[in-house]
């Protein structure tokens, strides 16, 4: 693990437009075409992620295990979304990042979030014992 060098402080920042496919109307999460909450959250945890990517070992991979959301004010379709993340903590194998999220009128979103690095092979060893098959059987059986 090559986590010595990700320290508090670091940040990261991504921006897309919001389109119909991101919006509450079209995922569910509502009845509105406006940016959706579980868009809000995709975006602050691909920031997170990628922010971590270069600090991993090979055979190495972040998991969300934690995100506390707030989403304050609505973005309209067609208009940009900002989100800037950076690391609070880094506690072993957890790191905590604060997020905010900007439409070019407002802050529309804050977050805490962490996540886990994981050994990739040993997690997907875990998933495949829950699916019910053995390693390097297919999770689910095709016809």
């Amino acid at each position: 693990m090559m986590l010595e060098g990700l320290k508090p402080g670091l940040t990261h920042e991504a921006s897309l437009t919001v389109d119909e496919g991101r919006t509450a109307a079209h995922l569910g999460s509502g009845t509105l075409r406006v940016f959706a909450t579980p868009s809000m959250v995709l975006l602050i945890e691909d920031v997170c992620r990628r922010m971590v990517e270069p600090y991993l070992a090979s055979g190495e991979s972040t998991v969300g295990i934690s995100l506390k959301v707030r989403h304050l004010a609505p973005t309209p379709i067609g208009q940009t979304v900002r989100c800037r993340a950076e690391v609070i903590a880094v506690e072993g194998v957890v790191i905590t990042f604060r997020a905010e999220v900007w439409d070019p009128a407002e802050k529309v979103g804050e977050a805490e979030h962490k996540r886990a690095v994981i050994e990739v092979d040993r997690f997907l060893r875990r998933v495949e014992t829950k699916a019910g098959g053995s390693p390097g059987a297919p999770a689910v059986e095709t016809r």
